[in-house]
């Protein structure tokens, strides 16, 4: 007994056409679902990036970040700063202890002539003196080198920036506020006044001593014609 063969399934054109078309639409709307869904996400995100809440939260976090960074570049200026004040105040104090090293190492000689000078038993006034006038002429030399220079005072004009008046004199001979005596010379040391000239200074004579003036001039002229036995 033989067995029938079935026959192949015959699908019509316009079923399959259909059955296409139906995928093609079936893929369409899950494509459309997803951008939906995509446009539905970025409209969520929106929403919350519009939260006033979630926007001040976000700037607080964003200035506590930049306070925390302002501050450490404030800490690191700070230990900066303190670092190079102490190496200031450090190099300062050396070049005064420097200085002040030269300084003596310079009067030290001058010191020693004036101890031999006292020393001397022969006791010559003349090699004192001599010997006196050498330190005064090493001590000056001492001075220039270290642009310690002397004020002009007697015959100038008084300057209050490098003279101070002691007191002040009667003169016809001058005048007025020059300075015609010296009680104590004054020294600058690069310009700048180590000390003051102390200075006696001209003024107008009175009246009362311009005639006073006049009457003994007429009385010496008197004597000079008349003379005494």
């Amino acid at each position: 007994m033989s067995k029938k063969k079935k026959d192949p399934v015959v699908v019509d054109e316009n079923i399959a056409d259909e059955i296409e078309t139906i995928e093609i639409e079936t893929a369409d709307i899950s494509s459309d679902e997803d951008e939906s869904l995509k446009e539905d996400e970025s409209i969520e995100e929106e929403i919350i990036e519009l939260d006033p809440i979630k926007i001040l939260e976000k700037d607080l976090q964003k200035a506590k970040d930049e306070l925390a960074e302002e501050k450490d570049n404030f800490i690191r200026l700070q230990a900066e700063t303190d670092n190079f004040r102490k190496r200031l105040s450090r190099e300062k104090e050396e070049f005064s202890q420097y200085a002040n090293e030269r300084l003596f190492k310079e009067l030290i000689p001058i010191f020693d002539n004036l101890e031999r000078a006292l020393e001397d038993p022969s006791n010559d006034i003349k090699i004192l003196n001599e010997g006196l006038e050498m330190i005064l002429k090493q001590f000056s030399s001492f001075l220039k080198k270290e642009n310690v220079e002397l004020i002009n005072a007697i015959g100038e004009k008084f300057d209050p920036t490098v003279h101070e008046v002691l007191t002040s004199e009667e003169s016809s001979e001058h005048e007025e506020n020059t300075i015609i005596s010296q009680f104590v010379k004054g020294y600058t040391i690069n310009n700048r006044v180590l000390r003051p000239s102390q200075v006696v200074i001209s003024k107008k004579p009175s009246p009362e001593s311009k005639e006073g003036s006049k009457h003994e001039s007429e009385e010496d002229s008197d004597k000079e014609e008349n003379p005494t036995d």
